[in-house]
């Protein structure tokens, strides 16, 4: 007798492939994430993914035109987070710029930030 197969997620039996181990894309997504969210570094990971994000959300919406300037207060009320950035650009001038992926800022006396947006010739 054929024991009929079962979603690992929600239970329901499995039509198709003898290997289908869950019976739909949200069934498979579902089971993946709780696995994910079971590991503590996971967990940090997409924490700091949405804080990166987050950042560079409100650098675009504070710079659309590609370079501004505006106060370090300003941005924090918007929920910037200083202490998250992808990487850094240093210019020969020796000023240090830390980007959020594509929109960089770097802070200015009198807690001004100037924000400015990633140019090819940054690559190094």
């Amino acid at each position: 007798m054929n024991e009929e197969k079962k979603c690992l997620q929600c239970g329901n039996a499995l039509n198709g492939r003898s290997d289908k181990r869950f019976c739909s894309d949200q069934c498979r997504a579902q089971s993946h994430n709780a696995r994910r969210q079971q590991n503590a570094g996971e967990l940090l990971m997409l924490r700091i993914n949405a804080i990166l994000r987050r950042n560079r959300t409100i650098l675009r919406q504070a710079s659309p035109q590609g370079k501004t300037t505006t106060y370090r207060q300003l941005l924090q009320i918007a929920g910037f987070d200083f202490r998250h950035f992808t990487h850094t650009y240093s210019t020969k001038g020796g000023n240090t710029y830390q980007f959020c992926y594509d929109y960089g800022y770097l802070l200015l006396p009198e807690e001004k930030v100037l924000i400015v947006n990633w140019q090819p010739y940054m690559e190094k």
